[in-house]
């Protein structure tokens, strides 16, 4: 990760999406993620889980990004949610809107939409909550 140590989401990787991989479709996730391939479909993390999704100079995701903590150097054609924490690594390139509670830009980032600030009455969590469940219950049938 970059910077300092302190206040960075400590989860273990758990899944790896290759380099030669691509996923069509939601990925729903918890604990860490890590994207080298491509994904065309939204990236979604539960709330309250510390989740952190990593996505690698060469990954690319098309689509919403909903996770907690998020590590880009690559590039998300789609509106980024960190509710906790962003870092924008000096390759990460963002067509779209980034929400962020706290951020981290090198030199050499670039998003090509609007920062935006979440307040601390932005039900966002909520609703991130709302639509796993959502997701979940689209699965089971």
């Amino acid at each position: 990760m970059l910077g300092s140590k302190k206040n960075q989401a400590v989860a273990k990787i758990e899944t790896l999406i290759g380099q030669n991989t691509q996923v069509n479709g939601d990925v729903v996730f918890s604990g860490g993620l890590h994207v080298d391939g491509i994904i065309k479909g939204n990236v979604v993390a539960e709330a309250e889980t510390g989740s952190l999704l990593t996505l690698s100079e060469n990954g690319v995701i098309e689509g919403e990004v909903r996770v907690p903590h998020i590590v880009l150097n690559g590039c998300v054609k789609g509106d980024v949610h960190a509710f906790e924490r962003i870092e924008l690594a000096s390759k990460a390139r963002v067509i779209g809107n980034v929400h962020y509670n706290l951020i981290e830009m090198l030199l050499g980032a670039e998003v090509n939409g609007k920062l935006v600030h979440l307040g601390e009455e932005d039900d966002e969590p909520k609703l991130l909550a709302a639509e796993i469940q959502i997701a979940k219950s689209a699965g089971d049938s």
